[in-house]
């Protein structure tokens, strides 16, 4: 387990590039935290660790965004689902058959169906309001 502190967007999306420098492809990497706790910043900062400049933006209504890239990345929002049926819709399992890496947002949603080796990220408020703790759990850490 690591734990990293953050004073806002900038410094999660620095945290999140240290942190993702060393996840290969084929990785899932599972959000939680609640609205507005910066897990879409640290995907935007994620994906600079692996030289995408992509635009990122919460894929709430899409559920899910591809954002290409080596190794190829998708970013899903897990928050309207529900069940298996309706993680099926998504065509979720799929993702999993090739060397992309996956970012989950709202991840507790869909707990009991993720892989083994996930990488769990919790983002939650720390004394301030712009203050996060970063808590990073499975995988190699």
């Amino acid at each position: 387990m690591k734990k990293y502190y953050s004073s806002g967007e900038e410094q999660t999306a620095l945290i999140a590039r240290e942190i993702c420098a060393d996840i290969p492809g084929g990785t899932v990497v599972a959000f939680s935290g609640g609205m507005g706790m910066g897990k879409t910043a640290f995907v935007r900062g994620a994906l600079k660790a692996y030289g995408n400049e992509s635009f990122v933006c919460s894929p709430t209504f899409a559920l899910v965004h591809d954002y290409g890239g080596e190794p190829h990345i998708y970013h899903f929002d897990m928050y309207r689902i529900s069940g298996l049926d309706d993680l099926y819709s998504t065509g979720f399992f799929d993702y999993l058959d090739d060397n992309s890496i996956l970012f989950i947002e709202w991840s507790e949603n869909i707990r009991e169906f993720l892989p083994e080796n996930t990488v769990f990220v919790d983002i939650s408020r720390g004394e301030n309001e712009n203050d996060r703790i970063i808590t990073v759990t499975g995988g190699a850490f």
